[in-house]
């Protein structure tokens, strides 16, 4: 599959997918696509730019959701049209997939909706690729029936991305063998920092332990994945949603090096062979 002109999976380079958890302001989308740019640049890995217009399941309801669809989609437009980076961003209702589709490279599934059906139909609709995050109910082996919808309605491409485990209360795990498992059927992405999160852990809020975003991210590399995600934040600690869970860009610059060094040993060492 391709996001844009970048290949994802069988053996291409490592994809970074890295943005902002939800949009604010246009100038700081702008300002952070720019500086995530060059740190893929400098380290020859090609960039994704995320960000999300609407964070349609929130904890609560006076949680911040983003400028919506109109507003959101300008944002992005901007940032493409500065940038030349290729966007993803996350639909959560099947009416939002065409409108979306003309602006971004590739849509993606939230984890709480991958067995929507018609939200999966619409997407697959667009003719873009289709970024399915795992839900934190399923087993890794039972996430290839919804990569089966994609496929077969027609879509041009899927990847399939490991967001964690729901474990007891309030928590998330990651089980690495699921990468190896989904990666026999679909290119597979790593999402660092919501790995990381702790749903409903800040009264009322997804709380989160930002410590092991490395930690989950070198060892999900070293195990082999064909992209990995990661939100930043410029002011983590003041962002507006899952705050707990971002990184800071020195943070994510350190995080880029150790990971392309892990990939690149794993690479020589083991081979790199492609999902079937």
């Amino acid at each position: 599959m391709r996001i844009g002109t970048i290949p994802v999976g069988g053996g291409a380079p490592l994809v970074l997918i890295a943005g902002l958890n939800v949009l604010e302001s246009e100038e700081d989308a702008v300002a952070c696509a720019h500086r995530l740019g060059r740190v893929a640049a400098h380290h020859r890995l090609p960039l994704v730019f995320k960000a999300s217009y609407d964070k349609a399941n929130r904890s609560a309801l006076d949680s911040y959701r983003g400028p919506g669809l109109d507003a959101g989609l300008r944002i992005l437009e901007r940032v493409k049209r500065e940038t030349g980076l290729p966007l993803l961003t996350d639909v959560h209702e099947p009416g939002h997939a065409k409108i979306a589709a003309e602006v971004v490279d590739c849509l993606q599934v939230p984890a709480f909706l991958c067995r929507q059906t018609d939200l999966i139909a619409a997407c697959a609709a667009t003719g873009l690729p289709v970024n399915l995050k795992k839900g934190q109910f399923l087993a890794p082996e039972d996430v290839r029936h919804a990569v089966d919808k994609i496929r077969r309605l027609g879509g041009r491409g899927v990847l399939v991305t490991e967001r964690g485990t729901t474990f007891g209360y309030r928590n998330l795990v990651v089980d690495m063998r699921g990468l190896v498992v989904m990666r026999t059927f679909a290119p597979v992405c790593f999402d660092a920092t919501h790995s990381v999160q702790e749903p409903g852990g800040a009264d009322g809020a997804t709380g989160g332990d930002r410590r092991f975003v490395a930690p989950l991210a070198r060892a999900a590399v070293a195990v082999g994945v064909d992209a990995l995600f990661v939100e930043v934040h410029p002011a983590p600690d003041r962002a507006p949603c899952d705050a707990a869970s971002q990184i800071d860009f020195p943070t994510f610059e350190r995080l880029v090096s150790e990971v392309v060094a892990l990939d690149r040993i794993r690479r020589s060492q083991v081979g790199d062979p492609p999902p079937t």
